[in-house]
């Protein structure tokens, strides 16, 4: 194996996201893309996603766009907020 051939770490951002109340769920995958459910609505968002020092830039797989912003190890997603799912 080289060191091109060397698995990275993937970004610190990459995983389960939801709200206090566990209606949302967003899962940032390592590949770029991004899966949100609502309740008990499996996928009712998919789409890719760009990381930019702590900026988010969406893409909805119908085209829409959206943003967020991660502070304090917090996700704010428009008007959601979203946090790790293995928070403490």
């Amino acid at each position: 194996m080289t060191s091109n051939d060397t698995p990275r770490d993937p970004h610190p951002y990459v995983g389960m996201w939801v709200t206090a109340d566990g209606f949302i769920r967003q899962e940032l995958l390592p590949n770029g893309r991004y899966d949100e459910a609502l309740g008990n609505r499996r996928s009712a968002y998919t789409g890719s996603y760009t990381v930019t020092g702590n900026h988010l830039d969406y893409v909805d797989d119908t085209g829409f766009t959206a943003t967020g912003d991660v502070r304090d190890g917090v996700l704010f997603h428009e008007h959601l907020v979203l946090y790790p799912e293995s928070r403490p």
